[in-house]
């Protein structure tokens, strides 16, 4: 039996929902869910706080993501999409430069995005990547797309070697998402990380330099 309550959040869902476009909808709560995340990290993503967050009855989270995991799977989408934009973001027409602050504009993403950092790469979940159909492994490869494309253009203007480009990717990647998770933990222990961090970087990118 439904309570006079529950027919109330009912009919409050029902009306916002009237008013407000599928779409938008979406977009609100997405948007509630990463405030919630930012605020309390990720342990107190909740459907119920995204719900009240969002000023909307927790039904509505369910009508729209189906529950908790179907809305950290949205975040973790917008999260990717984030990077991928990141890693994207230059344009610079030397090709060296560009994959350096490429690399660069990673370890901003990861500082600015702590907690999206967090859901995308330390959370205790299947890993995106072991779901060949699942679509936020789709957006997570779209991100690293982005870096071979950036490793493929330097190849092809000859200022690194790279025969392999997805291999050469790999290797950029998982040194860069070491050095920035060691400095999320507060574990870099040099004077300015910074300095540290761009010294490192430019290590790795000697190590790819032609022969």
């Amino acid at each position: 039996m439904v309570s006079m309550s529950e027919a109330g959040a009912g009919a409050a869902e029902a009306g916002r929902r009237s008013r407000t476009p599928s779409a938008e909808l979406e977009r609100e709560l997405l948007s509630a869910a990463e405030e919630v995340l930012v605020r309390e990290g990720p342990g107190g993503l909740t459907v119920r706080a995204v719900a009240t967050e969002a000023g909307i009855a927790p039904m509505g989270v369910y009508n729209r993501f189906g529950g908790k995991d179907g809305l950290m799977d949205a975040l973790l989408i917008r999260g990717f999409d984030r990077l991928r934009a990141t890693i994207e973001g230059g344009r610079e027409p030397d090709m060296l430069a560009r994959l350096i602050n490429c690399g660069l504009r990673y370890r901003r993403f990861g500082l600015d995005n702590p907690h999206f950092y967090s859901i995308m790469f330390e959370e205790v979940r299947p890993h995106p990547h072991e779901h060949e159909d699942n679509e936020v492994a789709t957006h997570a490869r779209a991100a690293f797309g982005a870096l071979v494309r950036n490793v493929e253009l330097a190849s092809a203007a000859g200022v690194i070697a790279a025969p392999d480009p997805v291999e050469a990717a790999q290797q950029v990647w998982s040194a860069v998402h070491g050095a920035v998770a060691l400095e999320l933990k507060g574990l870099i222990l040099t004077p300015d990380p910074a300095a540290t961090y761009a010294a490192y970087l430019d290590t790795i990118i000697r190590g790819l330099a032609p022969r």
